[in-house]
This record gives C-alpha cells, structure tokens and sequence, in this order.
C-alpha cells in the first residue's frame, strides 16, 4: 500500500477544507474503475471493513433535508428508522447519483464529507475505534486516509451509535 500526497490527487475543494481545519491525512491514489469500496478493497488490499462509505441522505419532503452518513462497509446504514429519527423526518432515502453531484460536485464512488456544502454529518460509532479508514477523495481516482477521530473536526460532525447495523 503505497500512498502518495500530491496536490492532484484529491479535488481541490477537498484539499483545501482538509488543510483548513488542520486534520491529519494521507492521500492514496487509486484506478478510477477500482474507485467502488468492494473492487477498491480487493485490487489494493484494504480490509472492507477499514472502508468508510460516505453516504447522502435525502428527505422526502420538501425542501430536502439532506445528512451525510458514513458508515463501514460491512454495515447497512438504517436509512427508515436512525436517520429519519436524526432529521426529524418521516420519510428519507439514498440521494440520487444526479442529486448527489449536483449537490457536492462529487462523482459517486468518490464522495466524502471534506469539502461539503453545510449539513449534519453523522459517523456511525463503529467506525471510531479504527487506528486508519479510507474514505473518498471527492474523485474516483484517490481516497483519504485517517484517524476517524478527525472526522471529528468538521463541523457538523456528530458520533452515532446504532447509525449502520451489520449487513
């Protein structure tokens, strides 16, 4: 696991709001077409459960209220009950690819929570206890590593037990 800490790696915007709040990182680029947590996980030899997906949750009233979720890749995030509960809403689910990139200008399979507009970020609890996870670089070709206690410096940002359940 060879990683690298360029400037091109990441989107700019995902540079600069990582170097803006001072979090510790490592960027690692990767192929674009092993950019998806499993292929990634495999072709690089990460532990699929040292992935942090970064997920976007999107009511369905209107206006959208929209949370990003990052949960492991062995777990399920609980979309119907813990997320809606968070948003005080009755009805969310997974944002659309096209809702997403619009929203972030972030391609799918390279969303992160660095560089977002303003929203809750909520961290399932189960990913903490990591000494690193691999989230996106807001591309499909580099992804952040980590300590998840910086997560913790983005405003927003709130520990979740129960967020994701085990798939």
């Amino acid at each position: 696991m060879e990683a690298t800490d360029t400037s091109d790696d990441v989107q700019p915007n995902v540079r600069q709001a990582l170097e803006r709040r001072g979090m510790a990182f490592k960027v690692y680029a990767c192929d674009p077409d092993f950019a998806d947590t499993a292929n990634f996980c495999e072709k690089y030899g990460f532990s699929p459960g040292q992935a942090a997906n970064c997920i976007l949750v999107a009511s369905k009233s209107e206006p959208p209220q929209v949370a990003c979720c990052i949960v492991l890749a062995t777990t399920k995030l609980d979309v119907n009950k813990k997320v809606c509960q968070l948003l005080g809403v009755k009805k969310a689910s997974f944002a659309s690819a096209e809702f997403t990139v619009e929203l972030t200008g972030m391609q799918v399979g390279g969303v992160t929570p660095f560089g977002l507009p303003d929203m809750p970020i909520y961290i399932d609890g189960a990913v903490m206890p990591h000494d690193e996870v691999v989230l996106g670089g807001g591309n499909r070709s580099s992804k952040v590593l980590m300590q998840p206690s910086e997560l913790l410096k983005l405003p927003g940002a709130q520990v979740v037990e129960g967020l994701a359940v085990l798939k």
